[in-house]
């Protein structure tokens, strides 16, 4: 991290000033040039210190935040995956140990809703449950251990990469987190793909710039795609989405990797005239931001996931193709009126029921949030 230092006057009483995110950026792009969005995306999201994800200040989930997740909103979500999760337990021939990982956890509602819902009604399931949760924010780990204190026997805290051994069977899940790794943005000039990177304008202001592709890797993407973009079109290209795929079906034996998120198939995501400015969008407080760059780590920033690429790298990633469903359809088939029957049954009808079937409403109906989110379910056999 740099710092500046500022005298006083005394020497031995130099006053150190840690320089902002925003400082920071600027620093770096007048020492070595115009940085990749998505390099600026990623210090603007996960740095260690200011980035959006990383921050203490900040609160991001909630009404109070900047935006809700499904498991926020209702405790069915979780409930309703806990009863899918067992029944590919069963499908694994029902092992006596297996592991749930779970990829950038949040607030913690789902982990707790899952762990809840097993322990409950489904304990053969429970016993052989190991839970592991891979996030990447340190300050996230103590709130997560506060609400999963229960179940501080069965939780542990280990990313991903770190995992040695594969896990003999089990699922990798996670929700909201593909559409949150940095992306490269690119846009075409003159027939020719460019990379759209960010430099300072005249006022010191971030600004956006062009330039050669930072990697070949982005021409190959619309290759493999077989997707030609119009003249001046601008889109995404999340490769890291690609990347932690792989690196998560690595670490499967035996399993799934169940992936849910807000997403599109290709000819819709590069195709539709509505997408021809992409999809990268920002937001706070539960409100969409229009200067993207104009307060990095203080913003949500995101952008729509390609299902197509996602589904082609599976057989390369040693995964096959289970289903690709909208998420309403997925929580009816998988038994989210059945839960919610037996919840509000445990809950005597009163208000708790009432709130319940008014949060159900929302998950279920296709004008309700889950109307905009699919579910993608991958399979990894030995």
């Amino acid at each position: 991290m740099q710092l500046k230092s500022i005298t006083t006057g005394q020497p031995e009483k130099d006053l150190v000033i840690e320089l902002s995110l925003s400082e920071r950026l600027r620093d770096r792009i007048r020492r070595n040039g115009p940085i990749t969005f998505r390099d600026w995306m990623e210090a603007a999201l996960y740095d260690e210190s200011e980035g959006y994800y990383c921050r203490q200040d900040l609160v991001r989930w909630g009404r109070g935040g900047d935006y809700r997740t499904s498991p926020e909103r209702s405790p069915l979500f979780a409930a309703t995956f806990a009863r899918y999760f067992a029944k590919l337990y069963e499908e694994l021939g029902a092992p006596s140990e297996w592991t749930i990982l779970e990829a950038g956890a949040g607030a913690g509602h789902f982990a707790r809703g899952i762990l809840n819902t097993l322990s409950r009604q489904i304990p053969h399931v429970f016993a052989a449950t190991r839970y592991v949760i891979d996030e990447r924010s340190t300050f996230g780990h103590a709130h997560l251990r506060k609400i999963l204190h229960a179940f501080e026997d069965r939780v542990e805290f280990q990313s991903i990469d770190e995992i040695k051994a594969p896990i003999k069977a089990g699922i990798i899940f996670s929700n909201e987190l593909l559409d949150a790794m940095p992306v490269h943005r690119v846009v075409v000039r003159n027939g020719k793909l460019m990379e759209q990177c960010v430099g300072l304008n005249e006022n010191g202001e971030f600004a956006w710039l062009e330039s050669e592709p930072s990697t070949e890797r982005l021409n190959a993407y619309f290759t493999d795609l077989d997707v030609r973009l119009n003249e001046g079109q601008s889109a995404e290209v999340n490769l890291a989405a690609g990347d932690w795929l792989c690196r998560a079906a690595a670490k499967l034996d035996r399993g799934y990797v169940i992936t849910v998120d807000y997403g599109a198939e290709a000819d819709e995501l590069y195709g539709l005239p509505h997408r021809h400015d992409g999809t990268l969008r920002a937001f706070a407080k539960h409100k969409f931001v229009e200067n993207i760059l104009s307060q990095p780590g203080s913003q949500d920033i995101t952008s729509t996931v390609n299902w197509t690429h996602l589904k082609r790298l599976a057989e390369s990633c040693g995964l096959e193709n289970v289903r690709l469903e909208r998420q309403d359809r997925f929580l009816i088939q998988e038994g989210l009126l059945e839960q919610l029957k037996e919840m509000t049954e445990d809950r005597d009808r009163g208000a708790d029921a009432i709130i319940l079937r008014t949060e159900a409403r929302d998950l279920v109906l296709p004008s309700g949030m889950s109307g905009s989110f699919d579910v993608l379910v991958q399979r990894r056999a030995t």
